[in-house]
């Protein structure tokens, strides 16, 4: 899609560009955050409100769950309403139910506002994936896409610090989510004033408007998009798992409390900040002189981080297994920039939101929304406590060699989808 006479292009850069760079990467921090304080506090409430392994990993997936059922109409309201307006009412609505979590007396009274923060927080990605990758050059969209990933794992380790210390320190389990509801309806009101592109129709092969089935329907006639969904959601099963359980499996483990146990945690999720910025930045360089480079790099990333996982858990995560695994947080992030940047690259303007929130969905339902529970249920059968989780962890590390061989498939088809959306340009909007 060329610029129409008369029709302003976008222009990418600028501070405009920055402020949107700046809001987004700040609420996806926030998302982080309200998403790791449930897993700083588990062992707690799960003590408080008397819930097995089962019900505490239930928690999560369905939280995760919602996220997925709600990420395509969301994403494709996003495509043709508006990002920026969507990007503040999500934000406003899933901090207001985290507080309401922490209000919960029982496991449906936690469960509940969980699953409807998962609702608030199902679009956010794939508007500030589109609203990111619109306002910068194509060029840039590795490096932007890492800056963009790189808060996930800072609001990981900032959800796991300061929702143990605040919980061990200031009232319990429920404080955290009263104290982490506050800035995520700050910034929800600061979306309002981003630069936004103009919504254009998408239409099928026959000049019609395509509605919400075709639109989604059509991401998987791109190959590239088919096998990329696929391997986003089976390599997340271990992300997740480890994300919702590690903090409690260093509280059974050392025994100790969750304020020692999210220090630990938070030095992980840290340590990924070094491996989203090394993702986008090897992913650009790569990709100028391999054009599958941004599909393969995650199979790399993902062969390393499940083989690290099990050398880590192996070793009980404990004195050199604990720096194993701070490897492990640092790799597991390598294949996210250029995966997410793919789910750009390879879309006409028109479906940029729907194509990550595809990605969201996929991500979700074929894989990372089953992990949590299905560590639980595997630690269940195999005992419990410490060495049951161990080993449940071993085993669902197994999956990253399953994402990383449906990556590899995607990568063939790759250079040949980007030639077909070469010239596609976006319109400003007004």
């Amino acid at each position: 899609m060329s610029t129409s006479p008369g029709k302003k292009e976008l222009k990418t850069g600028g501070w405009s560009a920055t402020y949107v760079l700046i809001i987004c990467s700040l609420l996806y921090m926030v998302n982080y955050m309200d998403r790791q304080v449930l897993s700083a506090v588990l062992q707690p409430m799960k003590v408080d409100l008397g819930l097995t392994d089962t019900q505490a990993g239930m928690l999560q997936t369905v939280f995760l769950l919602s996220i997925a059922l709600f990420s395509l109409p969301v994403a494709y309201m996003v495509d043709r309403w508006s990002r920026r307006k969507a990007i503040a009412i999500m934000a406003v609505v899933w901090s207001g139910f985290t507080y309401l979590t922490g209000l919960g007396k029982n496991f449906l009274g936690v469960l509940l506002p969980r699953m409807m923060v998962g609702v608030g927080e199902s679009g956010f990605s794939a508007g500030g994936t589109a609203m990111l990758t619109a306002v910068y050059p194509p060029e840039s969209r590795g490096k932007v896409m890492g800056i963009f990933n790189l808060v996930i794992p800072i609001g990981a380790a900032l959800g796991l610090v300061l929702g143990g210390y605040i919980s061990k320190n200031f009232g319990g389990w429920r404080t955290p989510f009263f104290v982490f509801a506050i800035p995520g309806i700050v910034l929800g009101i600061l979306a309002f004033f981003m630069r936004d592109y103009k919504t254009v129709a998408h239409v099928d092969e026959t000049g019609k408007k395509a509605g919400f089935l075709s639109s989604a329907l059509s991401l998987f006639k791109i190959p590239t998009l088919k096998w990329l969904y696929l391997g986003y959601g089976i390599r997340n099963i271990m992300n997740f798992s480890v994300l919702t359980w590690i903090s409690a499996y260093f509280m059974r483990s050392q025994n100790i409390p969750e304020d020692k146990a999210g220090m630990l945690g938070g030095v992980i999720f840290i340590m990924a900040i070094v491996g989203s910025v090394l993702g986008g930045v090897l992913s650009d360089t790569w990709q100028k002189k391999n054009r599958r480079a941004r599909m393969l790099l995650p199979v790399i990333g993902d062969i390393l981080a499940a083989i690290i996982l099990i050398i880590a858990m192996s070793m009980e995560a404990k004195g050199a297994g604990f720096i194993v695994l701070c490897l492990w947080g640092a790799m597991v992030m390598v294949g996210v920039p250029p995966l997410t940047a793919v789910t750009q690259d390879v879309v006409e303007p028109a479906v940029k939101g729907l194509s990550y929130g595809m990605a969201v969905f996929c991500m979700y339902l074929f894989g990372g929304g089953w992990g949590p529970i299905a560590t639980g249920i595997l630690s269940d059968s195999l005992g419990g406590g410490a060495e049951g989780l161990k080993f449940a962890l071993i085993i669902i590390a197994l999956s990253g060699f399953v994402a990383a061989f449906i990556e590899w498939l995607g990568s063939r088809s790759y250079p040949a989808d980007l030639d077909k959306v070469k010239g596609m340009v976006l319109e400003e909007e007004k």
